[in-house]
């Protein structure tokens, strides 16, 4: 069976491939002042390093736009002007750098606004996302009675994709996001359906902060990844974005569809644990932060959950009382005690 993101049509932000089979691009959004350069290259820094491939940033009033070129003209990934309310800001952001243009149907003023938008994002030769937010579809279509929310998302973001293809501009993303999981999944896939040929960004809008904004956006995303819709996501949360990229790239991995990072493997402790397994998981997973290298690594409590359960793991320790024997795929390597485990585990890691 063919994927739904293998029927998409390739778009290219900056260097990057988003859809026609390409791996799901990771994005995230600057946070910074928007007319701070220095304060938003850092952070496109920090999130570069993290693994993220795409940035979006806010432009926020037309006195941005110097500091938005700027930014472009530094950052090492490809940077989406985001804008709002305002069609000559997005002409202006594709004139001045921008790798891609997002704009909002519910707030842009409309069709006839739109179309000089169009004609700037073709000049620069960059695609433009379509973004339709549950909470602020245009009122015409917000107080329709005789569609659902999903459906009044998939006619708000349709809407526009068909128009875009009749002007001749089809370098198109869409995404139909929502705050709550089950209107995200059914706007997603309808839209999927209806329109198989666009390249879809993913993401629950406003999901919360980091506990709850992970919860919403995993089980709202995996479903899609899984049935194959979704050719770059983003996962929202309250907190650093940096956080948001690698949350992506740990749902990715659970899914076996992209790896990057090292996957962490630790037993729910139990009273057969002997040490403080808890505070040698939450070490181990901080300090894998900073490991490229797409290796699973377990932590087991006790004998039961050693190295037989993590027997597929690249490295791990299975934990006794107060020491932990180091394993790599399955063979013993050695003893070490509970305060040099985390040490131990790293040092044998780095010789992978």
């Amino acid at each position: 069976m063919v994927k739904a993101n293998e029927q998409t049509r390739r778009v290219m932000v900056g260097g990057v491939p988003v859809g026609a089979g390409a791996p799901c691009a990771v994005q995230s959004m600057l946070n910074a002042p928007a007319d701070d350069v220095q304060a938003n290259l850092e952070q496109i820094g920090r999130l570069a390093q993290a693994g993220c491939e795409i940035v979006r940033m806010a432009i926020p009033r037309r006195s941005c736009l110097d500091a938005f070129q700027a930014v472009c003209e530094a950052s090492p990934l490809p940077v989406v002007a985001d804008i709002h309310f305002d069609a000559e800001t997005a002409i202006q952001a594709a004139r001045r750098g921008a790798a891609k243009l997002r704009i909002n149907p519910g707030n842009i003023g409309g069709l006839a606004k739109t179309d000089a938008v169009i004609d700037a994002a073709g000049e620069a030769g960059i695609p433009i996302r379509v973004g339709v937010n549950a909470g602020s579809l245009d009122d015409a279509l917000a107080a329709r009675q005789d569609l659902t929310l999903p459906e009044k998302l998939v006619e708000s973001a349709a809407g526009y994709a068909r128009y875009f293809t009749a002007r001749g501009f089809t370098d198109l993303v869409v995404s139909t996001k929502a705050s709550d999981v089950p209107t995200t999944v059914a706007a997603y896939r309808l839209m999927s359906e209806r329109l198989p040929e666009v390249p879809l960004h993913i993401g629950v809008t406003e999901a919360g902060t980091l506990f709850q904004g992970l919860v919403k956006s995993a089980s709202g995303l995996g479903i899609l990844l899984e049935e194959g819709i979704g050719d770059t996501m983003r996962i929202s949360l309250t907190d650093d974005p940096v956080e948001e990229v690698h949350a992506c790239w740990t749902l990715l991995s659970a899914l076996g569809l992209r790896r990057r990072s090292p996957e962490l493997v630790s037993c729910p402790t139990c009273g057969r644990c002997q040490v403080d397994l808890i505070a040698l998981a939450k070490e181990v997973e901080e300090r894998l932060r900073g490991v490229a290298k797409p290796l699973k690594v377990a932590v087991m409590g006790c004998v039961v959950n050693g190295p037989g359960e993590a027997a597929d793991a690249d490295i791990g320790v299975a934990c006794g009382a107060g020491q932990g024997v180091l394993f790599a795929g399955g063979e013993t390597l050695r003893k070490v005690p509970e305060a040099e485990i985390v040490d131990a585990l790293m040092d044998e890691l780095v010789r992978l």
